[in-house]
C-alpha cells in the first residue's frame, strides 16, 4: 500500500481524479465519509466562509474538483426595510496577503491577511448565489450552505427580530426544501470589536441566538455556529462551547485577532490553541466540524482525534503555486491532493499509520475516517 501511496501521488500531481474517494476506498480499503451539519459528505474537507466561495464559478470550480462541501461568503443580516444593524459588518474586502507566519512555538506557516468583513452586495444577489448552490447540492456534486452574521444586542438590549425573520425566511425561499442548512458566523473581526469584551455579553450571544433563528425559520432549520477564539482564556472558550449548545454543530474555532494590527491571523498558533481547546471536552459532545491551519493530513488527524466529524480549510486554498505538490488543477485540487495522497502526512498515510499502531480497527475489512471520530467521543 505504501508503493502504491507514492506512485498515486504522482500520478495525482498531474491529474486531480474528482471521484478519489471511490479510489481511496477500493485501493486502500478507506472508507473517508464525512459529516457536516448532519449531511453524509464523501470525504471530510469543505470549503470555510469568504473570499473564495462569493460567486457560482468558485463554486463550479470546487464542484469540479470533488470539494465535499462550501459555506458561502457571509451576508449581513437585514430587515424588510434593508436596514443592517450590522452593517459595519458588510464592507468591500480589500485583496487578500498571503504572508509567511512564525508561532509562538517557532514554527513557520501561513496566514491570510484582508482588511474586509462581511457580503457587501444585496440580499437578492446573494439569494441567487445561495439557488445557485442548492443546484449543485441537490445534483450531489458539493453541499452548499450559507452563513449569515445576525445583529448581536448588548446585555440589558432586545434581539432585533425582524432582521432574524427577514434574512432567514428570504434564504429559506430561495433555499425551497426543508430544513434549510445555515452557518452562523462569529467572526474573527468579532473578536476584536468592543462588543466581545464582556464574556457575560458573548455568553448570552451563543445561548439565545440559535432560539431567534429557529424561531425565524418558517420550515425549520440546521444550524451550525461558527465560533470565534475570544479575547480570553482556554477556560473561556470551553464555556463557550457550552453555551452554543443550542446549535446543531460547531465549528471549532475561527482566526486569532491581533489587536495591534487591527487584522484576524492564523498559523500554527490557531491551531495548537484549537487543539488543545478541543482535547479538554467531554466525550459525546455536539458534532464538531474544525477549523485553523489544516496544513496537513496529519493536522486534518489530530483534529478527527478531537471529535471533528469534517473541517473547513480557507488558507491552505490560497497558497502560492509552487507550495503544492501538484502540477496542474485548481488550488481546491492541488491542496486535497497534498492532504489526502502526501505519503508521509497525508490522511491516506496516517489511517495507516493507526491502523499499524493498533489504534484503528478495521470494520468490514475497511477503516473508517468517522470511526477516528467515534474513538475521539467515547475517549473523551
Amino acid at each position: 500500500m505504501r508503493a502504491q501511496l507514492a506512485r498515486d501521488f504522482e500520478r495525482f500531481a498531474r491529474e486531480w481524479p474528482r471521484e478519489f474517494p471511490a479510489h481511496v476506498r477500493d485501493t486502500y480499503q478507506i472508507n473517508l465519509t464525512a459529516r457536516y451539519l448532519g449531511e453524509t459528505i464523501p470525504h471530510p474537507i469543505g470549503k470555510g466562509s469568504g473570499q473564495l466561495s462569493l460567486n457560482q464559478g468558485q463554486l463550479e470550480s470546487d464542484a469540479e474538483a470533488g470539494l465535499a462541501f462550501a459555506v458561502l461568503k457571509t451576508v449581513i443580516a437585514q430587515d424588510e426595510a434593508g436596514a443592517q444593524t450590522m452593517a459595519a459588518w458588510a464592507i468591500h474586502e480589500t485583496k487578500m496577503t498571503i504572508e509567511r507566519r512564525t508561532s509562538v512555538s517557532r514554527k513557520q506557516g501561513w496566514t491570510v491577511t484582508w482588511k474586509g468583513r462581511g457580503w457587501d452586495r444585496s440580499l437578492e444577489e446573494y439569494r441567487a448565489l445561495v439557488r445557485a448552490g442548492r443546484d449543485l447540492t441537490h445534483a450531489g456534486r458539493l453541499l452548499v450552505v450559507p452563513s449569515v452574521k445576525y445583529h448581536l444586542p448588548r446585555l440589558g438590549e432586545p434581539f432585533r427580530d425582524a432582521e432574524y425573520r427577514y434574512t432567514t425566511g428570504a434564504l429559506a425561499q430561495a433555499w425551497g426544501e426543508a430544513p434549510l442548512l445555515l452557518e452562523k458566523d462569529f467572526s474573527p473581526t468579532l473578536a476584536g470589536d468592543a462588543l466581545a469584551e464582556t464574556k457575560a455579553q458573548i455568553l448570552r450571544w451563543l445561548r439565545e441566538v440559535p432560539e431567534h433563528i429557529r424561531a425565524a425559520a418558517p420550515n425549520g432549520v440546521r444550524l451550525a455556529m461558527k465560533l470565534m477564539n475570544a479575547r480570553f482564556d482556554d477556560g473561556f472558550q470551553l464555556e463557550m462551547m457550552a453555551g452554543a449548545s443550542g446549535a446543531d454543530t460547531r465549528v471549532c474555532f475561527n482566526r486569532l485577532f491581533d489587536v495591534e494590527r487591527g487584522v484576524a491571523y492564523g498559523g500554527w498558533d490557531l491551531s495548537e490553541r484549537n487543539l488543545r481547546v478541543l482535547s479538554q471536552l467531554a466525550p459525546r459532545s455536539r458534532p464538531l466540524c474544525g477549523t485553523g491551519n489544516i496544513c496537513s493530513g496529519a493536522v486534518l488527524l489530530e483534529y478527527a482525534k478531537c471529535g471533528c466529524e469534517s473541517v473547513q480549510l480557507h488558507t491552505f486554498f490560497q497558497l502560492p503555486l509552487e507550495e503544492y505538490p501538484a502540477t496542474r488543477g485548481s488550488r481546491t485540487a492541488r491542496a486535497m491532493h497534498a492532504l489526502y495522497f502526501h505519503p508521509q502526512d497525508g490522511v491516506i498515510a496516517g489511517l495507516l499509520d493507526l491502523a499499524a499502531l493498533g489504534a484503528l480497527e478495521r470494520r468490514g475489512g475497511e477503516l473508517h475516517f468517522l470511526d477516528l471520530v467515534a474513538g475521539a467521543h467515547r475517549a473523551g
